[in-house]
């Protein structure tokens, strides 16, 4: 006596959805510095790898604009992460 042979149902197609407009590029331009290993390690463990640059990115623009706040807030969220 044979398996009797299955077949493969076929999976409703989902809707795709509507394309989202995209939102302008900003006109980026590249910023470099270096770092030992435990600095970079040290950000990597704070913002995760993902998301390092942002997190320099953002902590150096509030620095720069002299936006102690948004220092303060950065720091106690690094705080929380660590």
């Amino acid at each position: 006596m044979s398996k009797p042979k299955t077949t493969k149902r076929a999976t409703p197609k989902t809707r795709k959805a509507a394309p989202k407009e995209k939102a302008p590029k900003e006109d980026l331009c590249v910023f470099a510095f270096r770092l030992t290993e435990a600095e970079r390690d040290a950000i990597h463990k704070v913002a995760g790898p993902a998301k390092a640059s942002q997190f320099a990115r953002t902590l150096l623009v509030a620095a720069a604009r002299n936006d102690e706040a948004a220092v303060k807030v950065i720091m106690k969220a690094a705080q929380t992460q660590a």
